[in-house]
């Protein structure tokens, strides 16, 4: 071979080896995911600047961590009720609609946290209740919103699309807190609040140009309780979709060490009483890695055998937890965390993409719904039950223990439905369920 060939020879195979390895982006040449996507972008990271605002304010007018920890219950509450009821709106009501008028309930609550901010109202219980409504709003969007990527991308692409939307939440979870962080001893702490407006008016004119994305021809166009209990019932007897749901408890209520990071970063890992660098490591590791691993998600959103890609995913999960606990240093606790959060994104890719795959358009906005329930719900019980675990024995034994109660469960489960190992991820099955 020529001098003169050989050189764009190699780059083309250079090229082709990246294209199978980094993240796909085909996706993005759909106007109509593209977006979607910027409106994800957008609220990512400005969701973050108020996710660090809230606890900063409450903690700043009462001094008191309880009160910080009263945020994530007033939180939850609404991310579980209306998580539900969301879905079932997502089935009944134009998705478009649902995104819109849930975008800019979220824009409005946040635009009443910058005001009383800006105004120096001083009231925690003015804080938490709009906390609350701003939570319901997100929880009634969250469904509609990956419900409607089925609807506007190829069967072909739904897996390196879902790949786009987890890794770029997982960078707003990295750099959302940074940008905060840096922000408010310039700017001040109501301006975060005024900051995550604006990209969400922002996010706004983005879904607003969405074509209209309307409810199949057998949707309920009710979303009562009733509705509400035949998503459970489609949900028993979708054994595979089952299973995905109870692996992701399973890895998130046994498997997150959130809670013990605060003891850990000073007793382990020698941080002052006041706080330090590992405290900070220690929380942002998780994220971290998610975000890599979602920059070379080509190298797996490909794959066919999406069953055994979530089992391997969540073993991995539980084998990097329980080798967090039983490290002393503190790089190495950090690169564990950071395989930890590449694993759940592989497992999150391929479970949001069997449940795209696995559920007619009429009840996935209601798996969707169940979906953000156990995403929101499962890393707050895990608080619970590793804060009281740690208590009881040591930080050590509650995460490493944790860990390998992650891996037992997991090959149980997927043990007594041996069909969701062998699951295959076909474009054609995504057709069926298309209206």
């Amino acid at each position: 071979m020529s001098t003169e060939t050989e050189g764009p020879a190699r780059r083309g195979r250079v090229r082709g080896v990246l294209g199978k390895v980094v993240i796909d982006t085909r996706p993005l040449r759909i106007r109509e995911y593209r977006r979607l996507w910027v409106s994800t972008v957008v609220t990512a990271v400005g969701s973050q600047l108020t996710a660090v605002a809230v606890p900063k304010q409450v903690y700043d007018l009462t001094g008191s961590s309880g009160y910080v920890g009263l945020t994530g219950a007033v939180g939850l509450v609404p991310l579980l009720v209306f998580g539900l009821w969301g879905g079932a709106i997502a089935d009944a009501i134009d998705r478009r609609k649902v995104m819109l008028y849930s975008n800019l309930g979220v824009a409005v609550t946040s635009g009443l946290l910058w005001l009383q901010a800006f105004t120096g109202l001083e009231s925690v219980a003015v804080v938490l209740v709009l906390l609350g409504l701003q939570q319901a709003f997100v929880a009634v969007n969250m469904p509609a919103r990956s419900a409607a990527v089925a609807r506007v991308v190829p069967p072909e692409l739904l897996p390196p699309a879902n790949a786009l939307s987890f890794t770029t939440f997982t960078f707003g979870m990295v750099f959302g807190p940074l940008l905060a962080g840096s922000l408010i001893p310039v700017l001040g702490l109501s301006t975060l609040y005024m900051i995550d407006t604006v990209a969400l008016f922002v996010a706004f004119t983005s879904v607003w140009f969405l074509p209209p994305i309307a409810p199949s021809a057998g949707s309920s166009r009710k979303a009562g309780l009733r509705d509400i209990a035949d998503g459970f019932r489609y949900l028993s007897l979708k054994k595979l979709l089952l299973v995905s749901f109870l692996v992701d408890i399973i890895a998130m209520v046994a498997g997150m060490p959130r809670a013990l990071f605060p003891e850990m970063a000073e007793r382990t890992f020698g941080d002052p009483p006041g706080g330090g660098a590992a405290l900070g490591w220690l929380y942002a590791a998780i994220p971290i890695g998610s975000a890599v691993f979602g920059l070379f998600s080509g190298a797996f959103a490909r794959i066919r055998r999406q069953g055994a890609v979530i089992t391997v995913s969540i073993i991995g999960w539980g084998l990097a937890m329980a080798a967090f606990g039983l490290t002393g240093s503190l790089l190495l606790a950090v690169i564990f965390l950071a395989i930890g959060g590449g694993a759940d994104l592989i497992s999150a890719v391929h479970r949001s993409s069997m449940l795209q795959t696995e559920a007619t358009d009429e009840m996935r906005g209601r798996m969707q719904g169940v979906f953000t329930v156990v995403v929101a719900g499962g890393p707050r019980i895990a608080d619970l039950v590793h804060g009281w675990g740690a208590a009881a024995t040591s930080t050590a034994i509650a995460a490493t223990a944790g860990g390998v109660l992650v891996v037992v469960l997991t090959v149980a489960t997927v043990a007594w439905l041996p069909s969701f190992w062998r699951f295959r991820f076909t474009p054609e099955a995504v057709e069926t369920t298309r209206s």
